[in-house]
C-alpha cells in the first residue's frame, strides 16, 4: 500500500472516529427529550424490546423528568459530558494532520476505550443499573478501539515507511 493510500484510510477512520465521539456528545445535550423520545417508541411498540429494557427505560425516564423539574442543575453533569466528548474529539485533530507525530494521541485513545470497562464494571452496580446494561457501557470502548487499532496499525507502518531509507540507484542505472 502506498503511503498516499495509508494516509487516506488512516483519515478516514479518524475522521469515522471523531464522529462517533461529536454524535455522542451533542446526544447528552437533549438528553430529557431523547429518553422521552425512546420511552414512547418502546412503549407504542414501534421498538421490539424486552419487558425489562421498557421498564428501565420509562425508570429512567421518570428519574430524568423529577430531576429537571426538582433539581435543573443536576443537568448541567451531562453538558459537562457531552462537552468533554467535544473535546476528546478536537485531540484526534493532531492525529489527523500528523499521525506519526502523533500516535500517543491514538494511544491514549485507546487507553480510554480500554478504561471503559473497569468503569462500568465498578459503577454500574454502585449507581443501580441492572447487569444487563453494563455489556452496553462496555460495547462503547469494544467497539471505540477498533477503528483506533485499525488506525495504530496503519500509522506504524506509514513510521516504518518513513524510516526506510532510499533505494539508492546505481551509476549503471543512471
Amino acid at each position: 500500500m502506498t503511503p498516499q493510500a495509508r494516509l487516506r484510510r488512516i483519515r478516514y477512520w479518524l475522521v469515522f472516529f471523531i464522529i462517533g465521539l461529536v454524535l455522542s456528545g451533542v446526544t447528552a445535550f437533549p438528553l430529557l427529550t431523547e429518553l422521552r423520545w425512546l420511552d414512547g417508541l418502546l412503549r407504542e411498540a414501534w421498538v421490539p424490546a424486552p419487558a425489562a429494557l421498557v421498564e428501565f427505560i420509562g425508570t429512567v425516564r421518570a428519574g430524568a423528568e423529577t430531576a429537571d423539574r426538582d433539581f435543573p442543575f443536576l443537568a448541567y453533569g451531562t453538558d459537562w459530558l457531552a462537552f468533554a466528548h467535544l473535546v476528546i474529539a478536537m485531540a484526534f485533530y493532531g492525529p489527523l494532520r500528523d499521525p506519526v507525530r502523533n500516535l500517543w494521541v491514538i494511544h491514549w485513545g485507546m487507553l480510554c476505550c480500554v478504561a471503559v470497562v473497569p468503569l462500568a464494571l465498578i459503577a454500574a452496580p454502585i449507581r443501580g443499573l441492572p447487569w444487563w446494561w453494563i455489556p452496553i457501557d462496555i460495547s462503547f470502548g469494544l467497539f471505540g478501539i477498533i477503528p483506533l487499532l485499525i488506525v495504530r496499525r496503519h500509522i506504524l507502518a506509514l513510521a516504518a515507511a518513513e524510516a526506510a531509507p532510499a533505494p539508492v540507484s546505481s551509476p549503471a542505472s543512471a
